[in-house]
């Protein structure tokens, strides 16, 4: 760890500047510079916590979107698998170690859920809880709500918000994203630590749908 941070500042700084670049021309306020700082943040605690390699997880966690295609594009479950091999060309480019980056790529590419790619190893699960808790909680909530803005979906079915008598359809509705995806996100996670995380956002989440309930 403190060898990493020795050595590696100036190449997070250089992830950072990278990506914050690059984000800002992305129209997705879900997907902003400041998603990847948390993600960042997150992943950087989760490998503290489980002892893995940060030389891989950190610039995984930077990188993880450094190609960004809308969840409306064809290409979409290409995203993963094209940002892996956009960062291993910029990591090579920027002199990273070479030991690290094959692994960096994996964790990357198995990051997406629309990719279903495996995480095989525990900084690719990492990078993958990481980026999942950022869908859920308060912070999942805004970037749900911000992301059906830009695309145009209503916030609720109008007859039954929550999906009581109706199979859930998130393609037209922002709340149906609740039950398609984001409050089953905590079974899918694999480390210890973000299961734990997950359960403070899930609270969160629930009491969020409580209160819409009594307002609605």
């Amino acid at each position: 760890m403190t060898d990493y941070l020795n050595s590696m500042k100036k190449m997070e700084s250089l992830f950072q500047r990278y990506m914050s670049d690059l984000c800002n021309s992305n129209p997705d306020p879900s997907h902003d510079i400041l998603h990847v700082k948390r993600v960042v943040g997150v992943a950087k605690k989760l490998c503290i916590e489980e002892n893995a390699s940060i030389e891989v997880v950190v610039p995984a966690a930077y990188l993880h979107d450094c190609v960004y295609i809308s969840k409306s594009d064809p290409r979409r479950k290409q995203a993963s698998q094209l940002s892996a091999t956009k960062a291993k060309n910029l990591l090579k480019q920027w002199n990273y170690p070479d030991q690290f980056i094959d692994d960096i790529a994996h964790a990357i590419e198995a990051h997406s859920f629309s990719a279903n790619i495996t995480a095989l190893s525990l900084e690719a699960k990492i990078v993958q809880d990481a980026d999942r808790l950022d869908a859920i909680g308060a912070v999942g909530i805004m970037r749900c709500f911000s992301f059906s803005g830009l695309s145009n979906r209503s916030f609720y079915n109008s007859v039954d918000p929550f999906c009581s008598k109706r199979l859930p359809d998130d393609s037209n509705n922002a709340l149906d994203h609740f039950f398609v995806k984001l409050m089953k996100i905590p079974q899918s996670l694999h480390t210890r630590s973000a299961q734990a995380e997950a359960k403070k956002r899930l609270s969160t989440m629930n009491s969020f749908l409580s209160s819409l309930r009594a307002e609605i």
